[in-house]
C-alpha cells in the first residue's frame, strides 16, 4: 500500500507553488542517486501487474453501469481521494473510471501499459513511452484522477495544434466524470484565459503558461502575501482582465518532457514592453550599424563562432571600429554602445538567416522556432538583433521592446508542487531531468512488439550530391505505394526539395511554418498509399501518422531524414513517425558531410576529415560513418547541455539579487 501524498498538495496559499529549488551540487547529486534508485524500484513489474489486476477487477462492476451513474461514482471516489489520499485500492477505481469513460466516448480502451503510463505520472515521475504508444489517452489517467482530488491540472504540451487536438479528443473523457477542460492558446484574451485556468484540466504549450506566469508576477510585485492574494480574489481579480490568470503551481504533466524541459531551456523566457525612450528604435542607426559591420574584414576585425552562435570583436576590429564611429557623434560616442550594436549587426547579418531562423510574413520578421518549426508571430529578439534584421530584410522597424520580466523553463517548472513528464525519448537525459528537475525516468514497455526497420545512413560528399539520390529513393518508394515522410530541418531545405519533387513529377505536400494552418489536413493524408509528406519539425513530435487500409501489406510508412539533428532523440523522434503501433515502416537517414551539424559542431579537425573522405572516393565502411555523426552529435550534446546549465546558474543569481533588491522576477 503506497503512502497517501495528497495533503502535500492540497493548497496552503492562494498562489500555491515550490518556492525551494534543488540548491548545492550536494543536492543535485542526491536527487539523481534518488532518481536511479526509484526507477529501479518503480520499474518492478510486480507492482505494475499488481495495479493491472486492481483496474481490471474495478472495472467489471463499472462496466455495467449507465453514463449518468458513471459520473456519479466519479464524484464519490473524488471525495473519498480528497479525504484518504491516493492509495492504490483508490488510484485503480479512478483509473477504471477513466478507462470505461475513454472506451465509451472515444473508442479508445487504455492498454495495460497505458495504466502504468498513467500510475508513473501520478507519482510525479517521467514515464518514457515509445513513439505510437498512446501518451495522449496515457495523461488523461493521472489528470483525471488528481482533478477528481481536487488539484488543478496543467497539462503542457510543444504546440497549439497539439494542444486544441488533444483537449478536444480527450474532452468527453473527462465532461464524462463531470470534470471541465480548459483549453490555452496564443491570441487568448485574458478574461478567456482566466477562465481557462479555473478548469480542473487545462491544456497549454510550454510557452503560453510561462508567460501567463510572468504576467501574474509582473501583476502582482511584490504583492506576493496572502493577504494580498486573497484580497485580490475578493476584488474578483479572476473575473476581470488584468487580473491573476493562473491559480498557481499544483499538478503540471508535461508531454514531449524532453523537448521542453531539455531543448528549450537553452534560452530564458522574457517578457517586455516598449521603450518608448530609447534612440535605438530610430531606422538610421540600424542602417549605419549594418554598414559599419559590411566594411569589417572577417578573420581580422571579427570572428564568427557558429557552434556558440556568437561573434566576437578581435582588438583589431575594436579599434577599426572606434575609427570608423570617430566623426558620427550621437550613440556611436560610447565605446561599449557602438561595439554593441556593430556586434549584433554581424549576428544579423552572419549567424540568421531568412527561411532557416525566421520567415518575413506579411510584411514583417517572424521567428521560426527551431524546435517545433513553427512561427512565434508575438516573438522577437533582444537588445536590438531583431530591429537589425527588420533593416536587412527592408521592412517597417518595430519598437525596440526592454525586459519586464524574465524565468527560465528549469526555474519554472521546479516551482510545481508535483511535476511529471511523458515523452519517448528521455534516457539520454535522464541524469539532468534527475538533478536538475528532480524528476526519475521509468520506461515502459511497449504494447506490441516494435518490427521498425532501420535501413542505415546513406552519406554523401557534399550537399549537391545528395539531393538527386534522396528524390529517386522518394520515387521508388512512390511507386511501390507505400507513404514516405521527409523530414528537413529548415524551411528554406523543405521549400527547395519540393522544387525539385515538382520538377521530377512527383506529387507530394509540403508541412513546415507558412503550411501551419493546413497541418491537421496534411498529417491526416500522410498515412496515403504514395503519399509523399516534406516536413520540419512540426510533424516530428506528437503527430500520430495513420496507415490507410492496404499500406501495412506494403510495408508502412517510410521516413527519410535529410539532415541530423544535434541530439539524437530529435532523430528519434523523427524515426518513431512510422512502426506505430506494431505497424510496420521503416526508416533512413541520407545525409552529407557538408549538412549544418557537421559545419557548426564538427570543429576544425572533423571537418578536415569530412573534406578528405568527400575526396577520396573510396567507400566508407557503415561503422566509420555511424562513429563519425555520433561523435559530432555528442560535441553538439554536451555544448547545449553546459548552456542550459549556465543559463540556470545565471538565471540563479539574477533572481537572488533581484530578491536582495526587493524586485520582482
Amino acid at each position: 500500500m503506497s503512502k497517501p501524498f495528497l495533503p502535500q498538495w492540497v493548497p496552503s496559499a492562494p498562489y500555491p507553488e515550490r518556492l525551494e529549488p534543488l540548491g548545492s551540487p550536494f543536492d543535485r547529486f542526491g536527487a539523481q542517486v534518488r532518481g536511479v534508485v526509484l526507477r529501479q524500484w518503480m520499474a518492478r513489474r510486480r507492482r505494475w501487474k499488481a495495479l493491472v489486476e486492481a483496474v481490471a477487477v474495478q472495472g467489471v462492476s463499472i462496466g455495467q453501469v449507465d453514463d449518468a451513474t458513471l459520473g456519479a461514482l466519479a464524484e464519490e471516489v473524488g471525495i473519498r481521494l480528497r479525504r484518504e489520499g491516493f492509495r492504490e485500492e483508490l488510484v485503480a477505481r479512478a483509473f477504471a473510471l477513466v478507462r470505461e469513460a475513454a472506451d465509451r466516448n472515444v473508442g479508445e480502451r487504455h492498454f495495460d501499459v497505458q495504466l502504468v503510463g498513467g500510475w508513473i505520472l501520478l507519482q510525479g515521475l517521467v514515464a518514457e513511452m515509445e513513439t505510437g504508444e498512446g501518451k495522449t489517452l496515457t495523461a488523461t489517467l493521472a489528470a483525471a484522477t488528481a482533478a477528481l482530488a481536487g488539484i488543478p491540472v496543467h497539462i503542457i504540451t510543444v504546440n497549439d495544434y497539439l494542444v486544441a487536438r488533444d483537449a478536444e479528443w480527450m474532452g468527453p473523457i473527462y465532461r464524462a466524470l463531470r470534470l471541465n477542460v480548459g483549453v490555452i492558446v496564443h491570441g487568448m484574451d485574458p478574461t478567456a484565459r482566466s477562465a481557462a485556468y479555473a478548469c480542473d484540466v487545462t491544456y497549454c504549450t510550454n510557452k503560453e503558461i510561462v508567460f501567463d506566469y510572468l504576467r501574474d508576477r509582473l501583476l502582482l510585485g511584490r504583492r506576493t502575501g496572502r493577504v494580498h492574494l486573497q484580497l485580490d480574489r475578493l476584488a474578483g481579480a479572476r473575473a476581470r482582465a488584468g487580473r491573476l490568470l493562473l491559480r498557481g503551481l499544483h499538478y503540471g504533466i508535461v508531454d514531449e518532457a524532453d523537448s521542453v524541459l531539455v531543448d528549450e531551456a537553452r534560452t530564458p523566457l522574457i517578457i517586455s514592453g516598449g521603450d518608448h525612450h530609447s534612440r535605438m528604435g530610430e531606422r538610421a542607426i540600424y542602417e549605419a550599424a549594418l554598414s559599419l559591420a559590411g566594411r569589417l574584414e572577417p578573420g581580422r576585425d571579427y570572428l564568427v563562432q557558429e557552434r556558440e552562435r556568437g561573434i566576437h570583436l578581435t582588438e583589431a576590429g575594436e579599434v577599426r571600429v572606434g575609427d570608423l564611429t570617430h566623426d558620427l557623434g550621437g550613440v556611436w560616442a560610447g565605446r561599449l554602445r557602438r561595439e554593441e550594436l556593430v556586434r549584433q549587426a554581424l549576428t544579423a547579418q552572419h549567424l540568421f538567416e531568412r527561411d532557416q531562423h525566421y520567415l518575413v510574413h506579411e510584411g514583417k520578421v517572424q521567428i521560426i522556432d527551431e524546435y517545433t518549426g513553427r512561427l512565434m508571430a508575438d516573438r522577437s529578439w533582444e537588445r536590438g538583433l531583431h530591429q537589425l534584421i527588420e533593416v536587412k530584410e527592408g521592412v517597417p522597424v518595430t519598437q525596440q521592446r526592454v525586459p519586464l520580466a524574465r524565468i527560465s523553463y528549469q526555474r519554472f517548472f521546479r516551482r510545481y508542487l508535483r511535476l511529471a513528464g511523458m515523452t519517448g525519448t528521455a534516457r539520454e537525459v535522464a541524469g539532468e531531468l534527475a538533478s536538475v528537475y528532480g524528476l526519475a525516468v521509468v520506461s515502459v514497455p511497449t504494447n506490441r512488439p516494435l518490427i521498425r526497420r532501420n535501413l542505415g545512413d546513406r552519406v554523401y560528399p557534399s550537399v549537391t550530391a545528395k539531393w538527386d539520390p534522396v528524390v529517386e529513393r522518394i520515387r521508388g518508394l512512390h511507386q511501390s505505394g507505400r507513404p514516405v515522410l521527409v523530414g528537413t530541418r529548415f524551411v528554406g531545405t523543405s521549400e527547395d526539395l519540393s522544387r525539385r519533387l515538382t520538377a521530377a513529377g512527383l506529387p507530394h505536400q509540403v508541412l513546415n511554418a507558412r503550411q501551419d494552418q493546413e497541418e491537421a489536413e496534411i498529417i491526416a493524408q500522410a498515412g496515403q498509399s504514395g503519399r509523399i509528406t516534406v516536413a520540419t519539425n512540426m510533424a516530428g513530435r506528437g503527430t500520430d501518422i495513420r496507415l490507410a487500409p492496404g499500406v501495412a501489406e506494403l510495408g508502412g510508412l517510410h521516413v527519410i531524414a535529410t539532415e541530423r539533428h544535434e541530439a539524437r532523440r530529435i532523430d528519434r523522434q523523427l524515426f518513431g513517425r512510422c512502426g506505430r503501433q506494431g505497424d510496420p515502416g521503416s526508416y533512413e537517414a541520407m545525409v552529407s558531410l557538408e549538412d549544418e551539424l557537421i559545419k557548426t559542431h564538427g570543429g576544425k579537425g572533423w571537418r578536415w576529415l569530412a573534406a578528405k573522405v568527400a575526396g577520396s572516393g573510396f567507400p566508407v565502411p557503415g561503422w566509420v560513418r555511424r562513429f563519425f555523426f555520433w561523435r559530432v552529435q555528442r560535441t553538439a550534446e554536451r555544448l547545449y547541455s553546459r548552456t542550459r546549465r549556465d543559463l540556470l546558474k545565471h538565471d540563479t543569481y539574477l533572481e537572488t539579487a533581484l530578491a536582495f533588491s526587493g524586485r520582482g522576477e
